[in-house]
Formats: C-alpha cells, structure tokens, sequence
C-alpha cells in the first residue's frame, strides 16, 4: 500500500495580519478536542432542574428585624440546602454557642467578633449617703451575676 501524501499548503494572509501557516487536514485535531475550556464544560453539561426562586426577603428590601427563619432561608438559598435543614442547622448552631458560653469559654468568629460571659462579683451591704439631704443610708448588698459580652471585630465595625 502507498503512503498517502499530504501536501502542505501556506495560505497567504491579508496585509496586517501575522498568522500562522495552516496545514489542512482530514482528521480534527485530537489535541484541541481534549482541551476545552470550563465554558464549554459547562455548556456540554446536562440542565439541572431549574432552582428555586430567590426568597421574597432576598429580592425586596431587608426586614427591619432579620430573624433566624431569615437567615436560615437565605443559607439555603445561597447553598443549596432545603429551608428546613438550614433552620436546623442554624438553630444548632446557637445551641452549640451556649453551650460553650456556659463551660466558660469565648467564641471568636472571623470578622464578626467575640462571645464571651462576664461574670461581675458579689459585693457586701455597706452604708452611703444621700447626696441631696446629707442622710446616711443603706446599701443592700448585690449578688454576683453573669452576662453575655459582644465585642465586635474590627472589619464589622470598619463597615458599618
């Protein structure tokens, strides 16, 4: 069997044009054909069922007050999570956060802040005086009590 010739051809390209010379071939290139761009990628997927619609609290303006129920809504939406299992999520989440606060530790969140429980001491019954009449008078001693400190982080509080 003779080996079948092919005969290179230049094609000429117009003034202005820096090309390359073109062999013409009968077989596509196998080398363009493996690399295909992530575009092309994706339009050779198959359609997924289109997703849900955006939430009516993502679309219009934000609530005054934005609950969990909001927050779980958009997580799901944003991350493809049904509203239930992000409600869930986010609830845990809190619960998880008191948890820790109660053992005594802080929880720092990136760019968001710090949680954690200030604990302010007893103090002894003592005797004061009114400032107006000069009387003396006295001061029930104060229990000690706990409470939740915020401390917001730096990046929060640049962008509000």
């Amino acid at each position: 069997m003779a080996a079948r010739q092919i005969k290179a051809t230049k094609k000429v390209a117009p003034a202005g044009r820096n090309t390359l010379a073109r062999k013409p071939t009968g077989k596509p290139n196998a080398v363009a054909a493996a690399r295909k761009t992530p575009a092309q990628k994706a339009a050779n997927k198959p359609k997924a069922a289109t997703s849900a619609p955006k939430p009516a609290s993502m679309t219009g303006p934000l609530p005054a007050i934005v609950t969990l129920k909001h927050l779980a809504e958009w997580a799901g939406y944003n991350h493809g999570v049904s509203k239930k299992q992000a409600t869930d999520m986010l609830t845990g989440f809190v619960t998880d956060i008191g948890r820790a606060l109660k053992k005594g530790s802080k929880i720092r969140i990136p760019n968001l802040g710090i949680l954690q429980v200030r604990i302010r001491p007893a103090r002894p019954a003592r005797k004061g005086r009114n400032p107006a009449t000069g009387e003396e008078i006295r001061i029930k001693a104060s229990k000690a009590s706990k409470k939740v400190a915020f401390r917001v982080a730096k990046p929060l509080k640049e962008a509000i």
